[in-house]
């Protein structure tokens, strides 16, 4: 534990203390869980853990600090620490149980070779963290202590998210600190801890002021004896309770007659006030090289210093004396980091950047002093305060280096945009950068933005280096145009920006073909025009060229989409060839992903299968586990498609299985996470969606993903008859902007969820507008698939609105005409497809007023279509639909309830408590009971039969004789004398006296929600 001791008793925090000694119980004794401490500056949350640390077993506590410098680019400080801690307590051994070294030399160069940069590593190094951190834990147990996350760097907090969300039944305790005032607005820690708030697993313990009693035992603590009242009362007006400014006021020799300084910087300047003159200067230089969480290095403090050892050492031993400074086994800590930074700002300009440039030349005499993860940042941080800006720009490349070794790409970012900034003045820059010219920094760059998961700023960087290269150049300048063109498109991608494939395209005019990149540019290309069906292949020179694609068959084809489907296919075809010509292997395994979604576009299911396996099979052999993740949830989407939900599910688990084994549940996981919601949404297996929708928020998704889950989520809420569940993810997706997304599925998804939401809502006017919103947002052909799910459902939406005068005749009329043009020329491929073909059909043949006996034929033909297929939710619609309109077209009840049995039993194993009750008042109206066995269903208060009691329901909606008949199924005549039997039975005069007496008993008709 690196926090240092203290002089005297914990006062004021006995239950808080044992609130941390609890939570590590539970932990020890259950499974991992986490505790974030909070207070304002001087609280007392490093003595708290002091005490604390001391109640833990020896061997069971390691600590790590967020270092001030890291918002300077020192990635992943704290967990640095804590790893070289555990390795000295349990040896090499360790790193063994976490898969050997792979990549943790990224951390701790120690242990070997840094790898290769792979896409994926990211992952694997988390998931190896996590595993000497389970490795070390035992089953004793392990508390890992994070301090000052307020200064806390991106990798650290992703890391921190990620062991808190990923180490699950490993009894390992985290307790992190952070100080509550350092939280301004924008501070990137403010929007994650209410996120990790949420998560069962993690506590919150807020430190509050001392009270006016424990303030004075503090003080008396410290002065060796009780103060007087006065003296009680002025210390706590003083101090309001702040532990470090009592432990200050304390320390002054006469508290009621001093003056006391006004402000807290002054306050914590009079302890080197007190100070001679020469231990004074001592501890101003160590507030300089202080810049590892207050802590400064022994040899590298006497370097700066000059001096002579006894004076140095007099001098550090009256700052100890005075309890400024603490030792510790290599150096001195301050006492408290308020303290160093009051002494820092304290010094004079000229002073500061002679001694901030006398420690960035001490690290080049003694670079051994310092671990070499700090060696390069705190040498960057010191020649930048220094003004010593070629030595600035050299320390800064170094920094971004090693970030971008340890993945920790905002720190590289951060470090590459600080060489940006100081390039025009430093004359040799580019030797300085390895031989890096300014493109190759914002390239680069640019890179980290988009590993970063910032498109914007990569946007800003591409735009910038394309504007300083030269409009004319060889094939060198053309190849680095190219290049960040196409990055620029997967910037603009991920931005939710359409104009993607502009310059996906420009860059396709310019791009050398033999140069690295040209095969994934044309997988890019393949796969953008697939999810944008107003882009034509063909009608570009360049590709014109590369495609043989036969002339359009107008009279085959009239949306000329098979002609397009074809161009689509050569494309990718392409992009394969030239992955193999010039011995991209990573392209070729992306472009057999786009041959596949191809040819299953094409409905050669077998074909299509057998491309995306094997591109998923060759990235696994190149360790692409992105790229294998991608194949195989796209397969997934088809094989849903085509029906096999079942090997859809296999799939998918599988790939999750395969990524936690790997360590890289971090990658990929969401999108595979989200695609298994959805395959359990969609066979009506609603508990296990809603457990992948939560699994998959659990590994912080991107904007795209969370969609994705968000209508999952919705969907499988609304078939529970969970409105509020519904509403409130419903709020997320409006919040997310689906409409301008460039990716089609997350506009047709979200839509979807959206207007099913306003259905249940009842709010059918709504439904009609978004519907026609969403209709006019795109061409939703090049994915069939959901474009029929959505044609499916904006038919319901005209049924629901025939009976909503709110619904502007002419807004549904513009509806139907879109309905009827979009299904004539929207791709049919699987049985999926053709299953909700046929419903479009039945529904519409029910708006358009079909006699009954036409729609009971479709009806019956829509379900037989679902039967065979695992979407079970869909069937039980289906077959209330059929039942309905059966019971109206011929009479047939023992059919219907049949029917109406079949579907309750399927919405009753679904959990879908929505078609469940639709199924109940089916079978209610019909007469019926839905358990065949039973027999009539049961008599009702005051002699009524199931039937009377139906209509006794109809009669408190003021339905006429006409409207029940239709409703139940008989004639008006025969609903006129069941009502003149239930005024009787009820002894009531009207109809309205009986609707008032249905209400008194319970039974007034429910509204049931649109299933």
């Amino acid at each position: 534990m690196s926090i240092p001791g203290s002089r005297h008793g914990l006062v004021g925090r006995q239950a808080e203390l044992n609130t941390l000694l609890d939570h590590a119980q539970r932990t020890r004794s259950g499974k991992t869980a986490t505790i974030i401490v909070g207070g304002e500056a001087g609280m007392g949350k490093s003595r708290l853990l002091t005490e604390f640390a001391q109640h833990v077993p020896e061997g069971r506590l390691v600590a790590g600090g967020c270092l001030e410098l890291g918002v300077d680019g020192l990635p992943f400080a704290p967990f640095v620490t804590v790893l070289r801690q555990l390795l000295r307590m349990h040896g090499p051994e360790l790193t063994a149980a976490a898969g050997g070294g792979g990549e943790l030399p990224r951390l701790l160069p120690e242990l070997g070779a840094v790898p290769d940069d792979r896409r994926d590593a990211r992952g694997l190094l988390f998931q190896q963290i996590l595993l000497m951190l389970t490795a070390a834990a035992g089953t004793e147990g392990l508390t890992v202590v994070l301090e000052d996350l307020h200064w806390a760097d991106s990798a650290t907090r992703d890391l921190l998210v990620f062991l808190v969300r990923s180490l699950d039944t490993a009894p390992v305790q985290i307790v992190a600190t952070y100080r509550s005032d350092e939280l301004h607005r924008d501070h990137p820690l403010r929007p994650l801890l209410p996120e990790l708030e949420r998560l069962p697993e993690v506590e919150r313990l807020d430190l509050a002021p001392l009270s006016p009693e424990e303030a004075a035992e503090l003080a008396g603590a410290i002065r060796g004896a009780p103060l007087s009242d006065a003296e009680a009362e002025a210390l706590y007006s003083r101090s309001q309770g702040n532990a470090l400014f009592v432990e200050s006021l304390a320390e002054q020799s006469l508290l009621l007659d001093s003056p006391v300084p006004e402000r807290p910087r002054e306050l914590l300047l009079a302890a080197l006030r007190r100070l001679d003159e020469r231990t004074a200067d001592v501890v101003r230089t160590a507030s300089v090289g202080a810049v590892s969480g207050g802590h400064v290095e022994h040899e590298l403090l006497a370097h700066v210093c000059g001096m002579p050892h006894g004076e140095l050492d007099a001098a550090l031993r009256g700052a100890v004396d005075a309890n400024v400074l603490h030792p510790t086994e290599t150096g001195f800590r301050f006492r408290h980091a308020l303290l160093r930074e009051a002494i820092h700002n304290d010094l004079l300009p000229g002073r500061h950047t002679r001694l901030h440039l006398a420690f960035a030349e001490a690290l080049d005499a003694l670079p051994h002093v310092v671990p070499a993860h700090r060696l390069a940042a705190e040498q960057a941080h010191h020649y930048h305060a220094a003004h010593e800006l070629p030595r600035a720009l050299s320390a800064s490349w170094w920094a971004a280096v090693y970030a971008g070794r340890k993945l920790a790409h905002a720190e590289e970012l951060r470090m590459l945009e600080r060489v940006l900034e100081l390039w025009d003045r430093v004359p040799d820059a580019t030797e300085r950068t390895e031989g890096d010219d300014r493109f190759a920094v914002l390239n680069r760059a640019a890179d980290a933005a988009l590993e970063k998961g910032d498109p914007l700023r990569a946007i800003e960087l591409c735009d910038e280096g394309l504007r300083e290269l030269p409009a004319e150049g060889g094939t060198e300048v053309q190849a680095k145009r190219g290049l960040l063109l196409r990055r620029r498109a997967q910037a603009r991608y991920d931005a939710a920006d359409r104009r993607a494939m502009d310059d996906l395209f420009t860059s396709l005019e310019i791009f050398p073909p033999d140069a690295p990149g040209y095969a994934m540019l044309l997988s890019l290309l393949a796969r953008g025009c697939m999810r944008a069906p107003d882009v034509d292949p063909t009608e570009h020179p360049v590709l014109r060229r590369l495609l043989d694609v036969p002339e359009q068959d107008g009279a085959a084809d009239p949306a000329g989409n098979r002609r397009l489907r074809l161009s689509q296919h050569a494309l990718a075809q392409a992009a394969l060839d030239a992955a193999r010509r010039t011995g991209d292997r990573c392209a070729e395994a992306d472009a057999l992903s786009s041959i596949g979604s191809a040819l299953f576009n094409e409905s050669d299911f077998e074909a299509g299968r057998s491309a995306m396996e094997r591109g998923a099979l060759l990235a696994r052999e190149l360790g692409e586990s992105t790229v294998e993740t991608s194949n195989h949830s796209v397969l997934a989407h088809y094989l849903r498609e085509f029906g096999r939900h079942g090997e859809a599910v296999e799939v998918l688990l599988e790939t999750l299985d395969r990524l936690h084994r790997m360590g890289q549940s971090n990658s990929g996981a969401p999108f595979a996470a989200s695609n298994l919601a959805e395959t359990y949404w969609e066979t009506g297996a609603l508990a296990e969606c809603e457990q992948w929708v939560r699994n998959g928020e659990a590994l912080s998704p991107p904007p795209k993903i969370r969609i994705y889950l968000a209508t999952s989520r919705v969907r499988s809420a609304l078939a529970r008859g969970d409105l509020a569940t519904a509403r409130r993810a419903g709020v997320l997706l409006q919040d997310l902007n689906p409409l301008s997304q460039p990716h089609i599925q997350a506009v047709q998804l979200s839509v979807t969820a959206r207007v099913e939401l306003l259905l249940a809502e009842g709010d059918a006017a709504g439904a009609v507008d978004l519907a026609r919103t969403a209709f006019s947002s795109g061409d939703f052909t090049s994915s069939p698939g959901y474009g029929w799910e959505m044609l499916d459902l904006f038919s319901e939406v005209l049924a629901a609105s025939a009976t909503d005068r709110r619904v502007p005749a002419d807004g549904a009329a513009e509806l139907r005409g879109l309905i009827d043009r979009i299904s004539a020329v929207m791709p049919l491929r699987g049985p999926v497809a053709k299953a909700r073909q046929a419903t479009v059909a039945a529904r519409l043949a029910e708006v358009s007023g079909a006699f009954p006996a036409e729609s009971a034929r479709l009806w019956r033909q829509a379900a037989e279509l679902w039967r065979p297929l695992p979407l079970r939710l869909r069937l039980a619609d289906a077959l209330l639909r059929s039942a309905e309109a059966r019971a109206a077209a011929d009479g047939d009840r023992e059919r219907s309830a049949e029917e109406v049995r079949e579907a309750a039993e399927l919405a009753k194993d679904c959990g879908a408590l929505v078609l469940r009750n639709r199924a109940e008042d089916l079978a209610r109206r019909l007469g019926l009971p839905l358990d065949a066995s039973s027999g009539a269903l049961p008599a009702r208060p005051s002699g009524l039969t199931p039937r009377e009691v139906e209509v006794l329901r109809l009669l408190a909606r003021g339905s006429t004789n006409a409207e029940i008949g239709a409703a139940l199924f008989i004639s008006a005549k025969t609903a006129s004398v069941h009502v003149s039997n239930i005024l009787a039975k009820l002894d009531v005069a009207n109809r309205s006296a009986a609707g008032a007496r249905a209400r008194e008993l319970g039974l007034a008709e429910a509204q049931t929600t649109p299933g």
